[in-house]
């Protein structure tokens, strides 16, 4: 947890991420890397230059119909002290029953992200967390790349006017290795997606295609990285 709390502050303050006052709404999917980013900026309340309060906020899609199951993660929030806001939804079958989408992730991120902003500004929050981490941005950057013909990029930090709030991503410096080894070695709880989507996503093909690419070009996701801090792509 050390090391993913070292990497986690070198972006937080290269980029400026957290101000004394804030209040950051951490988007809790209940994956790996959002449950570690929870645990981690948790624990770095304790000694970062900036106070700042910290919810977890989960947006249940149904999936089945039933509610997820979270009580794992009602039990590490109360240990961690982190109030824990479940908003459960139709999402699911919205998505994949009623509108029937050829491209279900692309609509199931933009309407969870909405619904998310949404929840942080109603419990009081002025930041959203997303566990988005250094694997995820090098995919972000392809994908634009490769299906649509475009240099691009998520930011580290992005100010969302119309909602009037902050998404930051504390984790773009740490790779996803680091970020499962943490979780694995603190034993932190995870909830297995039941999303139909999941490993067979466009994501997920790019995830595989930079993994055969990295044998051939060591250290290809710092350098992609480096590469978009020094053209200052999308404010890195």
């Amino acid at each position: 947890m050390q090391k993913l709390m070292s990497r986690m502050r070198a972006a937080m303050e290269q980029y400026d991420m957290i101000q004394d006052g804030d209040t950051v709404a951490v988007g809790l999917s209940g994956g790996k890397d959002s449950v570690a980013l929870l645990a981690a900026l948790a624990e770095m309340r304790r000694f970062y230059p900036a106070h700042y309060e910290v919810k977890a906020l989960t947006v249940d899609m149904r999936f089945d119909g039933s509610d997820t199951d979270y009580s794992e993660l009602e039990k590490f929030c109360e240990k961690i002290h982190v109030p824990y806001i479940i908003k459960r939804t139709e999402l699911a079958d919205l998505i994949f029953n009623v509108r029937h989408e050829s491209n279900p992730c692309s609509l199931c991120a933009k309407m969870r992200r909405g619904i998310l902003h949404d929840l942080a500004k109603e419990n009081g929050c002025n930041k959203v967390a997303l566990g988005h981490h250094m694997d995820d941005a090098v995919e972000t950057f392809f994908m634009n790349l490769l299906k649509g013909g475009n240099i691009d990029c998520f930011c580290p930090v992005t100010y969302m006017s119309r909602k009037d709030i902050t998404v930051i991503r504390p984790m773009v410096l740490t790779s996803e290795s680091l970020v499962a080894g943490a979780a694995k070695q603190n034993f932190l709880p995870v909830v297995k997606s039941k999303c139909p989507m999941d490993k067979t996503s466009e994501r997920q093909k790019t995830k595989e295609l930079i993994r055969t690419l990295n044998h051939d070009y060591p250290q290809l996701r710092e350098k992609v990285i480096g590469a978009m801090q020094r053209k200052g792509l999308a404010n890195w």
